[in-house]
């Protein structure tokens, strides 16, 4: 058994940014003062979990952007983020949202609250849920009906005026740092990717999976209402043209080699779908077959990470909810094939 120490790493990088804090000061410095372009993973420690949920700034050419800004509930930490680096909420000039799901777009209201001239970027599907989450949020209230807030926070609207509208196919300028933006749905319908060229890099949300520090397990997100194993190969299409040196997940940080780690993310997917099809044929209800796929699914994770590492992966993914959405696309597609 594979076991990936974690808290070893964390250790390790620890040392590292202590032996190096005033030389990264200082280059912060010069990318500020000077105009240059700089990428940085904020962690959101959400609800003190570190390595869970990352945003990216995006600093170039005095032009300051948000990637997924994360849940309301760790804003906080956003802002304290911003604040270490000499940097407020007023200073940002943009938002680019992957998808509108509350871990990734959820603290986008309150950025707009503080800084009425931020642009929201979001795809066309996505934007009326931004201008009024009722909808969103009592979806989410179903799935999370004891622990919404604590977990999400406050989500806000965003006002109409300050959203950008996506349809994929647009090149985005931001300071001197240009980002094309391609439609990758698949795990949610309004989902986007977005391509920096210079930095060789995709931003690419929940397209690819969960992935935490680059480690040796890589997990599906398939929350229900909307996800589609077929449109999904699409987007992995979409992505591998573009032959990205890296990309940045949000859960959690960045990915190398981007075809192997799509190829084993299809693999993943495809056998958690036969998975859940071949527990839910067994099982009296829907209810059993969730415990059951979540013990099985954490027993795979367990066998290759570890209990602590397998823990930490379920609770950033949510099992329970991938299970669901893998049900919820088995019904539809079993529904498809039966009128066809």
């Amino acid at each position: 058994m594979r076991v990936w120490p974690r808290s070893s790493l964390w250790r390790i990088r620890a040392k590292i940014e202590t032996a190096f804090l005033s030389q990264a000061a200082l280059a912060l410095t010069l990318y500020y003062v000077c105009g240059m372009s700089d990428l940085t993973i904020l962690d959101m420690n959400w609800v003190g979990r570190p390595h869970s949920i990352a945003a990216a700034l995006l600093v170039s050419g005095g032009h300051y952007a948000i990637i997924d800004p994360g849940p309301e509930s760790t804003y906080a930490t956003l802002r304290e983020h911003l604040h270490s680096r000499g940097l407020s909420a007023a200073q940002l000039d943009a938002v680019l949202l992957t998808h509108i799901h509350l871990d990734h777009a959820g603290a986008s209201g309150s950025l707009v609250r503080d800084n009425p001239r931020l642009a929201v970027y979001v795809h066309n599907l996505g934007a009326p849920h931004m201008i009024d989450p009722s909808r969103l949020l009592a979806s989410a209230a179903r799935l999370w009906p004891d622990t919404l807030h604590q977990l999400f926070g406050e989500t806000l609207p965003v006002p109409k005026e300050n959203l950008r509208i996506l349809e994929g196919g647009e090149t985005l300028t931001l300071g001197t740092r240009k980002l094309e933006v391609a439609y990758t749905p698949g795990h949610a319908s309004h989902h986007v990717s977005y391509f920096d060229g210079a930095e060789d890099i995709a931003f690419v949300g929940d397209t690819t999976g969960i992935r935490i520090d680059n480690g040796p397990y890589i997990l599906p997100a398939t929350p229900p209402p909307d996800i589609s194993l077929e449109i999904w190969e699409n987007s992995f299409a979409a992505i591998l043209a573009r032959r990205p040196s890296r990309l940045f997940l949000t859960h959690f940080g960045y990915a190398s080699n981007p075809a192997e780690h799509i190829d084993e993310f299809r693999r993943r997917l495809h056998h958690w779908a036969e998975l859940a099809a071949e527990i839910l044929k067994s099982s009296s209800d829907e209810a059993q077959a969730k415990q059951a796929f979540v013990a099985r699914a954490q027993a795979e994770m367990q066998e290759q990470i570890g209990a602590e590492e397998a823990d930490h992966h379920a609770f950033t993914a949510g099992l329970d909810l991938s299970f669901l959405g893998l049900a919820r696309y088995l019904r539809k597609r079993a529904e498809a094939e039966a009128t066809a």
